[in-house]
């Protein structure tokens, strides 16, 4: 698994204005709100040993700060952590950092409409999906005598 860095942290967080961003936050949000293998996400564990954050408070914590550069580090750190220990989390984090970083590759649309006149309709966008036209067809009548 590539690791996820802060400086990516951050750009997603900021980019939660973006109907993209906002669903592959929310995906995030969903992933470490997952039970962990571990125990509890603060305190300590019987032996004293420290738990591990499950990332959810890191999560919260820079959604509210997102140019904050110590809580995308935090976040970063209680993601690994937790891939590093719990194996099916380390998995899922694997699948939706791809998908993130699929999401956010490719995303730019430059539309161009030229050669006249357009007898129909013109969408202007990116990744359009079952889409239906019901149009009569007309020709230019010869109204010429």
């Amino acid at each position: 698994m590539d690791p996820i860095t802060a400086t990516a942290l951050t750009a997603l967080a900021s980019s939660l204005g973006s109907e993209a961003g906002r669903q592959t936050w929310q995906g995030l949000t969903a992933l470490v709100r997952r039970p962990f293998e571990r125990a509890a996400t603060q305190g300590t564990q019987d032996d004293m040993t420290p738990q591990v954050s499950s990332g959810e408070l890191e999560v919260a914590a820079l959604a509210g700060d997102p140019s904050d550069p110590m809580r995308a580090q935090a976040l970063a750190t209680a993601l690994g952590v937790r891939a590093a220990l719990d194996g099916e989390f380390r998995v899922l984090l694997d699948e939706w950092w791809q998908r993130a970083q699929a999401s956010s590759s490719g995303g730019e649309v430059h539309n161009s409409v030229s050669g006249g006149i357009q007898n129909g309709p013109v969408l202007q966008g990116r990744d359009f999906s079952s889409l239906t036209f019901n149009m009569t067809h007309t020709t230019a009548s010869s109204d010429r005598d």
